[in-house]
């Protein structure tokens, strides 16, 4: 079942986002209060799927009343390959259709191979006329990546 995220899904997202390898989790934007903030700005866009009663899938996904992003997409290893993470994606989109938004962005590592196999898979493109750039505000804001090993 795909449902919208809520806070209180946040002990359980966390966990799950703990235990995929070379996920990349942000000490303020990831916290608590950091996703608080974010579903507050996005309360209906955002998704989490649930099976065997846990949460086995998340997407964070913002806009700015024009662009979507997705962020975090993730299903849990054991619940892959079963339309779960497509399920989400369409979630997510039905819910920025909804807003009238128009387009979504998102970044995948280049190091990760399951996850831009999957949004090839979903005819997502690979944007070849940008670059992507950061500028970071606050460097306390660090990311910590899960362990690679799988």
């Amino acid at each position: 079942m795909v449902r919208a995220m809520t806070i209180t899904d946040y002990p359980s997202v966390y966990a799950l986002w703990k235990t995929i390898p070379g996920f990349g989790i942000r000490a303020i934007d990831d916290s608590e209060e950091g996703i608080e903030r974010f579903l507050l700005r996005n309360p209906s866009s955002c998704a989490v799927a649930e099976q065997d009663g846990h949460i086995v899938g998340a997407i964070l996904c913002g806009h700015d009343g024009r662009s979507a992003c997705f962020y975090h997409v993730c299903v849990a290893k054991e619940y892959r390959r079963r339309g779960i993470g497509s399920a989400m994606v369409r979630f997510c989109i039905e819910a920025l259709k909804r807003e009238e938004i128009n387009r979504i962005l998102l970044n995948a590592f280049i190091k990760n191979e399951i996850g831009n196999l999957f949004w090839q898979s979903m005819g997502w493109r690979l944007c070849s006329d940008s670059h992507y750039y950061d500028y970071i505000l606050n460097e306390r804001n660090v990311t910590v990546f899960n362990d690679a090993a799988d």
